[in-house]
């Protein structure tokens, strides 16, 4: 069984609490796209991803984000933001849903994606000179999604990022102080994951069996 899920079309009773729908922006306040979904831990509930719907100036039309990597837009209520630029997206490897339903295929995806990043005593984007250090606010902390981070038994990811096999490839898994309307999807989220996961499974037999008929 997958150990990563989505919410595809599962609906929060509070539709206020869903940060689907909400923009994200890259450096110099360029709007990337939306929140399309999120990628969380069957285990835990705690998202490791969001998925950007980019509208289509992506070939792929869409591309994800580690959900550390995230902060609450300074400029835009709501809204969030991150340190990436159109450019660098397009040297992601292209996203596809579907490796989600096979762990092999996801941790074959999220090696070639994480390589596209590198440690040093700065973080920053592979192949760019511009640091993205992690600022005061990014930093570990006391948020409910930053402990709930640290806390979880991440399966393919070593403690503190990505798994040791992955050379000095290193990406902090928590997601901390990225704000409270974070904090509240991200407990929603685990609170809720059974029901998700029951809802997402329910989801995929119905297209199947569409597909076939």
């Amino acid at each position: 069984m997958a150990q990563h899920g989505m919410l595809r079309d599962y609906r929060f009773t509070e539709a206020a609490e869903d940060i689907r729908g909400s923009k994200l922006y890259g450096l110099d306040d360029e709007k990337l796209g939306k929140i399309d979904d999120v990628i969380f831990e069957h285990s835990s509930g705690v998202i490791r991803y969001v998925v950007v719907d980019t509208g289509g100036w992506l070939s792929t039309k869409k591309f994800i984000v580690p959900a550390e990597k995230l902060r609450a837009s300074a400029k835009h209520p709501d809204d969030f933001a991150v340190d990436l630029n159109k450019q660098q997206v397009e040297s992601f490897p292209p996203y596809n849903e579907s490796d989600l339903e096979s762990d092999q295929h996801w941790a074959d995806y999220e090696g070639r994606y994480r390589s596209k990043w590198e440690a040093h005593p700065v973080m920053h984007r592979a192949e760019t000179d511009r640091n993205i250090t992690p600022t005061t606010q990014q930093m570990p902390g006391t948020s409910p999604s930053g402990r709930a981070a640290e806390n979880a038994d991440t399966g393919a990811f070593s403690k503190g990022g990505f798994a040791a096999s992955t050379d000095s490839v290193v990406i902090s898994q928590s997601a901390v102080e990225i704000g409270p309307r974070w904090d509240t999807f991200q407990e929603r989220l685990r609170e809720r994951r059974k029901e998700v996961i029951g809802a997402g499974s329910k989801s995929k037999s119905s297209e199947a069996y569409r597909k076939a008929g």
